[in-house]
């Protein structure tokens, strides 16, 4: 196999949920396009990894011409007014978010902390994005916390360290976190709207 053609394979085979056998079939599915769809991907990622950055406040992907000068960069959610209602959603990443927003069950802000803390994988709290938490939940008046994080070990080990760590903000915080219907393990990607609709309604506190 040509070396190029590998190397591509390996890079798309290390993208979640693709595997080697999968990030073989794009590449070939790429590379025997002859309408130049693999010319416009490769731009498109090009324009996207280099304008597209974390908002500074809750981590949300956003571009970064929102960025006017010394502004800090801010995503649509953390700069729309009607969602400073007081709920603060702790999701895992954008994905999340995106699962959320399409079931429209919350409108409130959010709070992308970026993983999880497991032994296993080396993530300790200095790799997620919980350093302006206290300040976010100061400054903008939050009452309450909402936990969306996936139902494993590793989850519930973060949420506990979470509210450890702001614990000096607990008395004046309503803490909750979605309730049964999100199975075991489960991911909120996977989760329909109706089930998830209902988790997040019925919140239950921590």
């Amino acid at each position: 196999m040509n070396n190029k053609i590998e190397n591509l394979i390996k890079k798309f085979a290390k993208l979640p949920r693709v595997g080697g056998r999968g990030g073989q079939r794009i590449v070939l599915a790429l590379l025997q396009d002859k309408t130049g769809k693999s010319i416009e991907l490769a731009s498109a990622l090009i324009d996207t990894a280099q304008s597209i950055k974390p908002c500074e406040t809750c981590g949300v992907l956003t571009d970064t011409n929102t960025n006017h000068g010394n502004e800090p960069r801010l995503c649509e959610y953390c700069t729309d007014t009607s969602r400073a209602n007081g709920q603060l959603c702790i999701v895992r990443d954008l994905g999340d978010v995106w699962t959320f927003e399409k079931a429209g069950v919350y409108r409130g802000r959010y709070h992308i902390i970026g993983g999880l803390l497991s032994a296993a994988t080396g993530i300790t709290p200095d790799d997620l994005n919980i350093k302006n938490l206290s300040d976010r939940i100061k400054n903008e008046k939050i009452t309450e916390i909402i936990f969306a994080l996936p139902s494993t070990m590793e989850g519930k080990t973060t949420q506990h360290f979470i509210i450890s760590d702001i614990g000096f903000l607990i008395s004046d915080l309503k803490l909750s976190e979605l309730a049964s219907g999100i199975p075991l393990g489960g991911d909120l990607d996977y989760v329909d709207d109706g089930t998830l609709s209902i988790a997040f309604g019925g919140r239950k506190n921590i």
